[in-house]
């Protein structure tokens, strides 16, 4: 066989990453929202993924102005001046990093939701387990193989992927802007994923030009590798033609190359408003691992993490802008997710280690504007192992995605989430059925004595009648008791909870109703 044939066929085999704007992109596998939005007439809905990778320090994100006393003995060394924090309109308590300016001017537009305190009960420090966990939807002491799309992929796609593209798929379903396909797609025998290949750039890629190489006898074989990539990709022709229907018109993005993110999605608004049927795009930010020199040492508002809140933010309003100009705001959500949030206590390096839950960011012109949950409780003595304890469960958040942006049934959505419930969120104006039913849903006056404990407290709380549950976190952020679970009547109750078996330390309990919660401190010392 000549070595040309040779070369040919591998590539046609085979599934080559995309390069779009110099970011590899891959085409998902067929994808069960695809399929929800089918049957439900929703079809023309984006999510949008922002992945922070690293671990983002969410207490200078979002910052809880009510504890700002506190912080300073706990992280004084990279907290952000009090006066340099963001307010928000309406809000008094809670203030953005002041690199989120433009984040903040959608949030006073009625475009943002911050979720507060967002993670899992017993939280995995690791980077990779916890990117797992999110990516899979799995209890933290539970190794899930599949992730929670490519679980439903399974049970309505089999034989993927023989036979796709198609005439009724014929765009591909979801894109990821990146380097290898995410595990969410992962199914029980195979990756429910196909790269797709493309040049070196993205206006290569729309004109049909290649890069050529070094005029040798492995260069001219490269450059025709290159061209017979571009020819043999199956999704070539549908994303072709979406880009060449659709130019960008914001000129907020930021030059190109120095904002990747901006970068990334300035692509993602270009393929939507080009018609393409794709329903989920992933892209993402590196860099939040910061372990040391997060802030510089004299200017706390300024270092490598705001480096990374002023590219977030530049480049989420680019694409907000973009898509309003472009007319298909209307059909775009967004979200913000990191695999974990950063420890309480700053170190002695300029940097957070890493720690447990965090704020997420939901945008877009359909949001439910405001925050969800509240401020997190820091403690008056800070330890370096006090964590931010988890609010809202992640799987909270996707289960609140999927039933009211994709409206997605009750049964449909069980299977995606490992058949557990978890309480709906009111954060999406558009479509949220059941708006009167959650908020209708109230948690008040919660207080527990005698604080603190040495043998048993009574804990106090309201209620409007319902299934509630009442949990005990540790420092760590790690559920250690689940003290009541139960429906009560509407009205005030007590539940009393015994102490004996725990050890002497700062605790959190958290009483839950549907999207409404409360939580508060707990000191124990027998």
């Amino acid at each position: 066989m000549k070595r040309r044939d040779f070369i040919q066929k591998a590539i046609t085999a085979s599934a080559l990453p995309i390069l779009i704007n110099g970011f590899p992109v891959q085409a998902l596998a067929d994808n069960p929202i695809v399929n929800f939005l089918g049957k439900s007439g929703v079809e023309d809905r984006v999510l949008v993924l922002i992945q922070l990778n690293g671990g983002n320090d969410g207490l200078n994100t979002v910052i809880p102005i009510d504890q700002y006393s506190k912080l300073v003995l706990a992280r004084q060394n990279i907290l952000i001046q009090q006066n340099k924090v963001l307010a928000l309109t309406g809000n008094t308590v809670t203030g953005l990093h002041p690199s989120l300016s433009e984040v903040r001017g959608l949030y006073d537009n009625g475009m943002v939701n911050i979720v507060q305190s967002v993670g899992y009960p017993n939280p995995n420090f690791s980077h990779f387990r916890a990117t797992d966990i999110w990516n899979t939807g799995s209890e933290s002491d539970v190794v899930e193989e599949t992730g929670w799309l490519g679980r439903y992929l399974d049970t309505k796609f089999t034989n993927f992927p023989t036979n796709y593209p198609n005439v009724n798929f014929p765009d591909p379903p979801s894109i990821q802007i990146g380097a290898s396909i995410s595990p969410v797609i992962q199914g029980k025998n195979v990756s429910l994923g196909m790269s797709i290949t493309d040049p070196t750039s993205f206006y290569q890629f729309i004109t049909g030009t290649v890069d050529t190489a070094a005029s040798t006898p492995a260069g001219h074989e490269l450059t025709y590798v290159r061209l017979v990539a571009q020819q043999t990709q199956q999704y070539s022709g549908t994303i072709k033609a979406a880009a060449d229907k659709a130019t960008n018109v914001s000129t907020l993005y930021p030059t190109a190359g120095l904002n990747s993110l901006a970068d990334q999605l300035k692509i993602v608004a270009r393929l939507i408003a080009g018609g393409l049927k794709t329903q989920v795009y992933m892209v993402n930010l590196g860099g939040f691992d910061t372990h040391s020199a997060q802030t510089d040492a004299t200017l706390t508002e300024t270092g490598s993490h705001a480096n990374l809140m002023q590219k977030i933010s530049q480049a989420v309003n680019a694409f907000q802008d973009d898509l309003k100009k472009l007319a298909v705001e209307d059909r775009v959500l967004g979200m913000t997710f990191s695999e974990f949030g950063r420890r309480i206590k700053s170190n002695s390096s300029l940097g957070t280690d890493h720690g447990a839950a965090a704020p997420l960011f939901i945008f877009g012109k359909k949001v439910k504007p405001g925050i969800t949950g509240f401020n997190p409780i820091i403690p008056a003595s800070v330890t370096v192992n006090d964590n931010v304890p988890m609010q809202i469960d992640f799987r909270a958040v996707y289960a609140s995605i999927l039933k009211y942006w994709f409206k997605v049934s009750d049964a449909e959505l069980s299977p995606l989430l490992l058949n557990k419930t978890f309480p709906l969120l009111n954060i999406i104006a558009d479509g949220s059925s059941n708006t009167v039913e959650i908020e209708s849903a109230k948690i008040g006056v919660l207080e527990n004595f005698p604080n603190p404990v040495i043998d048993q407290t009574t804990i106090r709380f309201t209620c409007s009648g319902g299934y509630v549950k009442i949990r005990l976190f540790d420092n760590i952020g790690r559920e250690v008791l689940t003290i009541a679970e139960d429906n009560f009547s509407k009205g005030t109750h007590e539940v009393i909870m015994q102490a004996d078996s725990l050890r002497n330390g700062t605790y959190y309990y958290q009483v839950q109703q549907g999207a409404s919660q409360l939580m508060k401190t707990m000191i124990i010392a027998k």
